[in-house]
């Protein structure tokens, strides 16, 4: 054999080699990877973003050259769709990882694509970075110049509102593009898929429908959750010789649901809104569920705990005077036992405030005199209530003609209160429900009273 022959044989061997190495190790790689989409009609849930024409299918077909931040919950598809952008228009595609890649690596990427461009011509590279959100001001700024001459083409996930998340000049220079969790039936039909696909499970166990749909409901509309517990399941069975997967059997690889909170972005804000609109509503059981959601995600319960006070004042205020006092005493609580054991005073400050009666008076009419305020609308307290504790008071007719209220048998009389400018002007105005309704029938008295009419 020449010396060619044997470069020739080398570099088959070595072709060979590497084609050998990658079949393994893509056997070797979780279903869930095995099972990314390798074209975009493969690309199930995310309909919105895909329709012909729109701007995420015109990126992926070739057709524009914007770069994107992808905002959506975990298995949605974020890193499947960065993938296709590259592989459907031919671009170079680099992947940065915000957990684990810093400023140095960032522009490592843009240095050897701006060469590659200058060298070569063509398209920019395709930089995916997941988690950008974990990025900081520095490491996204660095970016900037890149994206805005389009060295590179960034494509971004986050699991975060992007809102909350990247620097503003990054998202002027992007667009957003929010991806949905995926339905029941969008899980279904990747289950489906993994099983019966050569690249997945290959018709190697069959799936009970009770096991389906178990899975269906811990996915909770991740789709890599649902392939990981399918191919965990799977493999319990066929390591035990078997080939049915049933409901005992996921149920013993995934025994909970996984609950999508991020605790800084617009989950979080969300999720709280959620629950005080629950309360204020009197839907106890709704509001419970959202305190669950809040306590098993690992939220500060010091923040829930502010929100029920703030919640007892706002929305049942003197309707019912002692839903305050709960709320306050949960967050005494919260704060004394921390948690878990605290979950319980705030449970029961949350069914307090949802089953007690409603009312808005106090907030409307401390807001409705700050307005005044604001406004202008003061004027000089009256003589007769200003301060006389002070030698020379008297001579500046302070505190002159003032009328002690106990002095009388009912407790209250005839007396002007505010400035002038506000004589007559009325802001609480009591509900009928609750503790509230005696107050409402006895006010109109009080103030026929003080005003002397």
């Amino acid at each position: 054999m020449d010396e060619d022959q044997a470069l020739f044989s080398d570099g088959l061997f070595a072709a060979q080699a590497e084609r050998v190495a990658e079949h393994r190790l893509a056997a070797s790689a979780p279903l869930a990877v095995r099972m990314r989409p390798t074209i975009l009609d493969e690309v199930v849930g995310q309909d919105h973003l895909l329709a012909s024409g729109s701007p995420l299918r015109r990126l992926v077909e070739g057709g524009a050259a914007a770069s994107v931040i992808l905002y959506g919950p975990p298995g949605t598809g974020k890193t499947t769709l960065a993938r296709l952008v590259s592989q459907a228009t031919g671009r170079r595609f680099e992947a940065l990882s915000a957990l684990s890649a810093g400023v140095k690596e960032v522009r490592t990427v843009i240095d050897a694509a701006r060469r590659r461009l200058g060298r070569e011509g063509g398209d920019a590279t395709v930089l995916f970075i997941d988690e950008v959100h974990r990025f900081s001001r520095t490491q996204q700024d660095a970016l900037l110049g890149a994206v805005e001459d389009r060295i590179i083409l960034l494509v971004a996930a986050t699991t975060e509102n992007p809102f909350f998340s990247v620097v503003s000049p990054l998202l002027s220079r992007s667009l957003v593009l929010q991806l949905h969790p995926l339905s029941d039936d969008d899980v279904r039909t990747l289950i489906r898929r993994a099983l019966a696909d050569s690249r997945g499970l290959g018709g190697s166990v069959v799936l009970e429908p009770a096991a389906e749909d178990h899975l269906v409901r811990l996915a909770a509309g991740d789709a890599r959750r649902a392939l990981t517990a399918l191919e965990a399941a799977a493999e319990a069975v066929t390591s035990a010789g078997g080939s049915v997967v049933n409901l005992a059997c996921v149920e013993s690889v995934v025994d909970r649901a996984a609950v999508r909170y991020d605790r800084a972005g617009d989950q979080h804000y969300d999720v709280i809104s959620a629950f005080i609109k629950a309360i204020r509503g009197s839907d106890v059981d709704a509001a419970l569920h959202y305190l669950a959601r809040m306590v098993e995600a690992g939220e500060d319960p010091r923040f829930i705990a502010r929100r029920l006070v703030v919640h007892a004042s706002e929305d049942i205020g003197m309707a019912d005077p002692t839903a305050l006092q709960t709320a306050v005493a949960a967050a005494h609580a919260v704060q004394f036992i921390g948690m878990p054991e605290g979950r319980l005073a705030l449970a029961q400050a949350t069914v307090h405030l949802a089953t007690a009666p409603k009312s808005n008076a106090v907030i409307t009419a401390i807001d409705a005199a700050l307005a005044d305020v604001r406004a202008g609308v003061t004027g000089a307290v009256p003589a007769h209530l200003r301060d006389g504790h002070y030698a020379g008071s008297a001579r500046l007719g302070h505190a002159q003609g003032y009328r002690y209220p106990h002095d009388t048998p009912e407790g209250v009389l005839a007396q002007q209160y505010p400035p002038d400018e506000l004589v007559g002007r009325d802001y609480y105005q009591p509900s009928d429900r609750g503790a509230e309704q005696p107050i409402a029938s006895r006010l109109p008295k009080l103030r026929r009273i003080v005003r002397g009419h």
